[in-house]
């Protein structure tokens, strides 16, 4: 158990830290806006550029909701390794960024550290969306379906190269259609 803690602890790490490395490229630019009520619930993990604890996830999902002091409580739950393994689970709190329409978060998965969680792509209908940061080195592509047809993904992944990072490290993670 504490092996795994210390894991977690040195992941988690590399994740806030890699966000401070200094870039030569311009800022992902959020979305103007997001409705935060319309944006909580449950959004599928369809693809990304996985965290050290997400390279072999299965059933990838991230559900969000809007605490009463503004806060995100955040559950993240998936599989490690395939359908049948045991669910694992992990409950960051996100907090919007002043004056970023709610479209910046910090992340926080040990206090004090907040990871960068920019919301760079979000269709009109709040179905589909794209989570990603300045360093480039995770991205997410969310849907509020577990499943996409290929040109809608196909469409999304190019949105994801146009952020600038490099789209042949995009994961699809497998999702059992319930």
């Amino acid at each position: 158990m504490k092996n795994k803690l210390i894991k977690l602890f040195a992941g988690l790490c590399a994740l806030i830290f890699s966000g401070c490395a200094s870039q030569n490229r311009q800022p992902v630019q959020p979305v103007a806006q997001v409705n935060l009520n319309q944006f909580m619930g449950a959004w599928y993990v369809i693809a990304c550029i996985p965290t050290m604890i997400e390279t072999e996830a299965y059933n990838a999902i991230e559900s969000y909701q809007l605490e009463k002091d503004g806060s995100i409580n955040t559950t993240f739950t998936f599989r490690k390794g395939g359908f049948d393994d045991p669910e694992k689970r992990y409950n960051p709190t996100g907090f919007v960024v002043e004056n970023t329409h709610n479209a910046v978060w910090g992340m926080q998965f040990i206090w004090p550290f907040k990871a960068e969680y920019i919301i760079a792509y979000l269709d009109k209908d709040y179905t589909t969306t794209i989570i990603a940061r300045n360093a480039r080195d995770y991205v997410w592509i969310m849907a509020r379906t577990p499943v996409m047809s290929d040109s809608e993904y196909q469409e999304l992944t190019k949105k994801v190269a146009s952020l600038g990072y490099e789209a042949n490290k995009l994961r699809k993670v497998p999702q059992q259609v319930r």
